[in-house]
């Protein structure tokens, strides 16, 4: 079994306590600041977390893989792209954003961010249907 560690922070002035950062916080982090980046379809999740999304609950760690080791945190990412976009450009901009937004929100240096792309998102479009207006 997994075992579930907390991330503990440096900080300079210690005297009011510690601070401690679960490793889903970190998936929710990721998968929300990988998904706000154009050309981004969709993150990969699996089964339970299609059937609760169904169900009304956002799942906004889907398609997060947080490792903590001694080397440091790695995060795997796991999504589909937009058909047509630059696949090397957008993993690049998704690698960007999750660095930054968990710099700017928990201090934290990630040692790598793997981007694996599962699959291709076309636009499927519905059929338009003509509504005839007498007058």
């Amino acid at each position: 079994m997994k075992e579930n560690r907390l991330l503990e922070m440096n900080q300079e002035d210690s005297t009011l306590g510690k601070v401690e950062i679960a490793p889903e916080v970190i998936e929710v982090i990721a998968g929300i600041a990988a998904s706000e980046v154009d050309g981004v379809g969709n993150m990969r999740g699996n089964f339970a977390s299609g059937v609760a999304e169904r169900l009304g609950k956002k799942n906004h760690g889907k398609g997060v893989k947080v490792d903590l080791s001694e080397d440091g945190i790695s995060i795997d990412i796991y999504c589909t792209m937009a058909f047509g976009v630059s696949i090397p450009s957008v993993a690049q901009s998704i690698q960007d954003n999750i660095r930054q937004a968990l710099l700017t929100m928990t201090a934290l240096d990630i040692t790598e961010i793997n981007v694996h792309v599962v699959g291709i998102l076309f636009d499927i479009k519905s059929p338009e249907v003509e509504i005839d207006q007498e007058m």
